[in-house]
């Protein structure tokens, strides 16, 4: 049988574009359709399209052997990128799927999943960028439908607030995040990842180079919701449409994620930390992350201003990834990283999806208390959300614990025992507010009596999906650690 042509490598990008593409032709022909169940629809199947070619690339073992290379290295295909692959096109198609009975009723539909489809395009594009040009490139392609997607709803105050800041801290992010590349550039003469390592190797970081390093991992550390750079993300996670919110801080973090896994191992290396020791300031920041991201969600009253806190929490937690390099287990401290990330895209997104089936049933959802005896009334959706949470805290009921699990044994086994020792206390600290959550749901009176008219097929479909690929993930999670470790080895061999 004749080997396929390599631009089957990039059919997972295609099919995304081509979706959106059709999202375009459709809303064309009749600009004011609202035929939800066709868009939602064409969003959804070009996701899941692309989410079983990347998965089925991954398992032949395309992408294996340093990767199909496309433009001279500025595109690689390899087992990381279909990793993440797999990791932004299963949250797009959560979202598509909930996205059904959210919008019920909302102008724009087309645009609407549209947006979500070119995202979702960047994203797959800047897992594969083999130079700071395509990175740079792709993260606008990312950022810019977020923009548009977290002020949806042009009727609701704070979602056009949240968009508005969103995109002026996102321009200043990008701006010190390109300032940086043309520093690296100025000091290499080159953008390819590859050749910035070798020029790299040989040079004194103590001035340009040094510099545009530091610039380049503020602009990790922005997309990434990384403290100091996280102030947007309540912001924006609050204001946004929920399912928008599951998105930005499940799929997209990712991507920020994936980009400097491999621009910090391949472009920068390990070779440079004698001179700018980018692997201590990711030690800071991972430390500082998932402290503050932790006692910050502790004192919120607001759901999902709390898992926004969360998911910066989380993001300190995936940090260990970088920060414990060096320690001689590599592949397997970055491999529990993105396997770490794998879990909470699932996790994650049913637990801000939830939110959103809440938000559907009218004026509650904002406060824990508004969730008092709600798994009297939806006790299936209620159950979902129960393994979300604690997932999410470290606790033995889905895929969340053994990922942690990994990441701070990984951790310890490389030398880094004190990282993993404040990812456990902050996993315990985190036990308070997600159990708050399920407490309410389960154990506390409603103070109003509490009438359900609906159960959305689309969000009940989402939320219960999510729940039941992150129990699935305890006894499948050799399925996910070995390619993930794999994709993790082939960056340092």
């Amino acid at each position: 049988m004749a080997p396929l042509p390599e631009w089957t490598a990039l059919t997972p990008t295609l099919l995304l574009g081509v979706t959106a593409l059709v999202l375009f032709v459709i809303d064309s022909v009749d600009p004011h359709s609202q035929n939800r169940t066709l868009f939602s629809g064409t969003a959804t199947v070009g996701s899941l399209a692309a989410l079983v070619a990347a998965g089925a690339l991954l398992v032949t073992g395309t992408g294996t052997n340093g990767g199909v290379q496309f433009y001279n290295g500025q595109l690689v295909v390899d087992g990381m990128s279909l990793f993440f692959t797999v990791i932004f096109t299963s949250v797009a198609t959560l979202v598509t799927v909930a996205s059904y009975d959210y919008l019920a009723g909302e102008a724009e539909q087309a645009e609407y999943y549209a947006l979500v489809v070119l995202a979702t395009t960047g994203m797959t594009l800047l897992a594969s960028a083999g130079s700071l040009a395509v990175a740079f490139v792709s993260l606008e392609l990312v950022s810019l439908p977020t923009y548009a997607l977290v002020a949806f709803l042009k009727e609701n105050r704070g979602s056009v607030e949240a968009g508005l800041k969103y995109f002026l801290i996102g321009a200043l992010s990008s701006a010190i995040f390109a300032y940086g590349i043309s520093l690296v550039y100025a000091a290499t003469g080159s953008l390819l990842f590859s050749d910035v390592a070798e020029t790299a190797a040989g040079t004194d970081l103590t001035g340009v180079l040094g510099v545009g390093v530091l610039m380049v991992l503020g602009g990790f550390a922005f997309k990434t919701a990384s403290v100091p750079f996280h102030f947007w993300a309540p912001e924006a996670y609050e204001g946004a449409p929920a399912p928008v919110s599951a998105f930005l801080s499940s799929a997209s973090k990712a991507a920020g994620f994936v980009v400097a896994f491999r621009v910090f191992t391949v472009a920068f290396g390990l070779d440079i930390t004698a001179s700018v020791d980018w692997v201590l300031a990711f030690q800071i920041l991972a430390v500082v992350t998932m402290t503050l991201g932790n006692f910050a969600a502790a004192t919120q009253d607001n759901v999902k201003r709390m898992l926004a806190y969360s998911s910066v929490g989380q993001a300190g937690y995936v940090l260990i990834g970088l920060a414990a390099l060096g320690g001689g287990q590599n592949s397997l401290v970055l491999g529990a990283s993105m396997t770490h990330l794998f879990v909470y895209g699932f996790m994650n997104t049913g637990a801000f999806l939830f939110v959103a089936l809440v938000e559907h049933w009218g004026s509650i959802g904002r406060t824990f208390e508004e969730y008092n005896g709600l798994g009297r009334e939806a006790p299936v959706a209620c159950l979902a959300m129960t393994v979300f949470m604690f997932s999410l805290a470290g606790i033995p009921l889905g895929g969340g614990f053994l990922s942690k699990y990994v990441l701070f044994g990984t951790a310890v086994s490389a030398g880094f025992w004190w990282l993993a020792a404040v990812g456990v206390v902050n996993s315990v600290l985190s036990l308070y507010y997600y159990l708050r959550v399920v407490k309410a749901m389960w154990l506390d009176d409603p103070a109003t009596e509490i009438s359900l008219d609906s159960y959305p097929l689309g969000l009940y479909t989402a939320v219960v999906a999510a729940g039941v690929v992150t129990v699935l993930l305890i006894p499948a999670f050799g399925f996910v650690t070995d390619p993930a470790v794999d994709a993790a080895a082939a960056l340092f061999s």
